[in-house]
């Protein structure tokens, strides 16, 4: 049984109260259980980590450094402050065991880049992903798309900006390919839509709305098009995904697209202080 040890900024989130389960009842339970975990600071309104510890059955560490001696596989957390991923993934990076960064891995190109110069260095494995990329729809469009160039997609969800943007992120990434060149934060009231231009006609458009569903449409080759409304698979497959990352040490997403993700969430970051102008997209 491999042991993965949990590090996050403050324990008491979505994701850290849901992987534990997610991985028991996962087709690789019988290889892997979350075993160990470290946080941060205690956030007010948040349960502190000895009382999430004892409720998911798993131990409490007293520093960064013992979860790494004592697990096989480290799960870098914080999936609300990605700004922490930088100091809280220091330790595991060198340490030359998998290491999975959740969602958005860094809040601009710079800060991703500085990870993965890190992991490279020390020979640690290391993967970092929105879990909407493994949904089997959008694989199998992404399949169904193979050489043809993508001329438009737009992406709808949910969320804020900094935190949720990722995920729609992660799908036009997978459709369109790195290489935009510019991003405009536009829209209305309670509600985002940023553009992204890749320049001779290529345009991809997400929109954040309170409370909507993940779908997508798209259009690519000569005059094909295709829609997603539904994506309900995408949080087991991506479990599945990263099991399968710890087992083989080989991060199943091209560096580029994680590092071009980053770009545009930095660039559209900026974009939100000046809304409906064009902020330039840094080159990967």
């Amino acid at each position: 049984m491999k042991k993965i040890g949990f590090i996050d900024y403050f324990i008491d989130e979505w994701h850290a109260n849901n992987y534990p389960k997610f991985i028991r009842e996962s087709s690789l339970k019988d290889q892997f259980d979350v075993t160990l975990a470290w946080d941060m600071i205690k956030k007010e309104g948040k349960k502190p980590i000895d009382v999430w510890c004892k409720e998911q059955n798993v131990k409490q560490a007293s520093s960064i450094k013992q979860v790494i001696d004592e697990c096989d596989c480290i799960v870098v957390l914080s999936p609300d402050n990605s700004e922490m991923h930088e100091e809280l993934a220091d330790l595991p990076l060198r340490s030359g065991k998998p290491v999975y960064i959740d969602k958005p891995i860094a809040p601009d190109l710079a800060a991703a880049k500085r990870l993965f110069k890190k992991a490279e260095k020390f020979k640690t494995p290391m993967m970092s992903s929105s879990a909407l990329r493994f949904g089997s729809a959008l694989e199998k469009l992404v399949q169904d798309i193979g050489t043809s160039p993508v001329n438009y997609a737009a992406i709808q969800g949910g969320g804020i900006f900094h935190i949720y943007a990722i995920h729609q992120l992660e799908m036009l990434v997978m459709l369109m390919g790195p290489g935009a060149k510019k991003v405009m934060q536009s829209g209305g009231k309670n509600s985002n839509l940023m553009i992204v231009d890749y320049g001779n006609g290529r345009r991809g458009t997400i929109n954040l709305m309170p409370g909507h569903g993940f779908r997508l449409s798209t259009s690519y080759g000569e005059n094909k098009c295709a829609v997603i409304n539904e994506m309900p698979d995408f949080f087991p497959r991506f479990i599945e995904a990263m099991l399968n990352f710890f087992n083989t040490k080989k991060s199943l997403i091209p560096v580029k697209q994680t590092l071009e993700i980053a770009a545009l969430i930095g660039a559209g970051t900026k974009a939100l202080e000046t809304p409906d102008k064009w902020v330039k997209c840094s080159s990967i």
